[in-house]
């Protein structure tokens, strides 16, 4: 049977967005610019979703000070030489938005990207109108996702977590909202596959952003 939410929370990158081309070529400046070699398109594919720390610290293998390094050379790219609108909404996610709003629902992003490239990238895509509330990644206060999850929750005011539901495409988004205590849905037409939402234990899987609704509307 199908639950009631009254709150839905959605990842910015690679689940309203495709913002796959802005960030990987933002890791290929920032991997060659710290003289690094730049992997394969499949590989940087990784990056869409997870936050920077994780990206260059744990998947590169980059030590604290040049991660901190490389995080800015990226952000240099990605704010100021274009890559944050090498970026596209995806097809009927505005329809869906609209359609969760006509129906009651409060909605409420939920990204491990900073509030300056979130604000931006909602306020050129014009859906920045259909959200309740914006949490942002913070490398200090929010560097995680659960952070960020746990921030949105409560600033909305949300004490039962029966009532929310995570949609996202990789596993930190699962994952978090699964250690929280919150429902997820894994979208398949984002940067995570299904074994990955699987494996992260994905309350529910969406080909489509019409498959979205049907969960939730």
């Amino acid at each position: 049977m199908k639950k009631i939410y009254d709150y839905v929370f959605f990842d910015l990158d690679g689940t309203l967005t495709d913002s796959g081309p802005g960030i990987l070529n933002g890791f290929a400046y920032a991997i060659k610019e710290m003289g690094g070699e730049v992997p394969d398109r499949e590989f940087l594919k990784r990056f869409v979703g997870p936050p920077l720390k994780h990206s260059f610290g744990a998947i590169l293998g980059y030590s604290p000070e040049d991660t901190d390094k490389a995080i800015k050379i990226y952000r240099d790219y990605y704010h100021n030489k274009g890559g944050l609108l090498e970026n596209t909404v995806y097809p009927g996610i505005e329809d869906l938005l609209a359609d969760l709003t006509n129906a009651g629902k409060k909605l409420v992003v939920a990204t491990s990207k900073n509030a300056f490239g979130t604000n931006k990238v909602l306020e050129h895509f014009g859906l920045k109108k259909y959200f309740d509330f914006v949490a942002t990644s913070d490398d200090e206060l929010r560097p995680e996702k659960i952070d960020v999850i746990r921030y949105a929750l409560e600033e909305s005011g949300i004490t039962d977590l029966s009532t929310v539901v995570m949609v996202g495409d990789r596993e930190n988004d699962v994952l978090a909202a699964k250690e929280l205590g919150i429902d997820s849905i894994g979208v398949l037409y984002g940067y995570g596959d299904e074994k990955e939402l699987t494996n992260a234990g994905a309350t529910y899987l969406a080909e489509l952003p019409a498959d979205v609704k049907a969960y939730i509307a």
